[in-house]
């Protein structure tokens, strides 16, 4: 009937990943908030897709910092084309602010094994 082979799935990439520990789940968790409040949202979107299938803890950490920084993104964006009118400049320096200190207290939740949370909780990744 046919000429080729029949399909074969593809071997796996390599060995399962290794789950983390506690401590190292607790730290990974931290820095997506600190650094998504330094860095944006690439920081928080690194460590998610590095270690989402590793700890759930930090999957849901990290995913709850990618959400906020995205939306902050947006908010840049209008910003910028707000500097037209010269309010852009205090909204972007507000949402800079903003994003820096709601990233510190975060990291400072995580550290302290509180729950997390941001004011606008907008589920872009889920």
């Amino acid at each position: 009937m046919s000429d080729y082979p029949p399909q074969t799935p593809p071997p796996p990439a390599g060995p399962p990943p290794v789950p983390l520990t506690d401590a190292e789940a607790q730290q990974w968790a931290g820095l997506s908030h600190l650094l998504g409040g330094v860095l944006g949202f690439l920081a928080p979107l690194i460590i998610w897709l590095v270690f989402k299938d590793r700890s759930g803890y930090v999957s849901a950490e990290s995913k709850r910092a990618l959400n906020f920084q995205l939306v902050v993104t947006v908010g840049y964006v209008v910003s910028y084309v707000l500097m037209i009118v010269l309010i852009g400049y205090l909204t972007w320096l507000a949402l800079w602010v903003l994003s820096i200190y709601l990233g510190y207290t975060n990291f400072q939740a995580v550290n302290q094994r509180r729950a997390t949370s941001y004011p606008v909780d907008v589920q872009i990744i889920k």
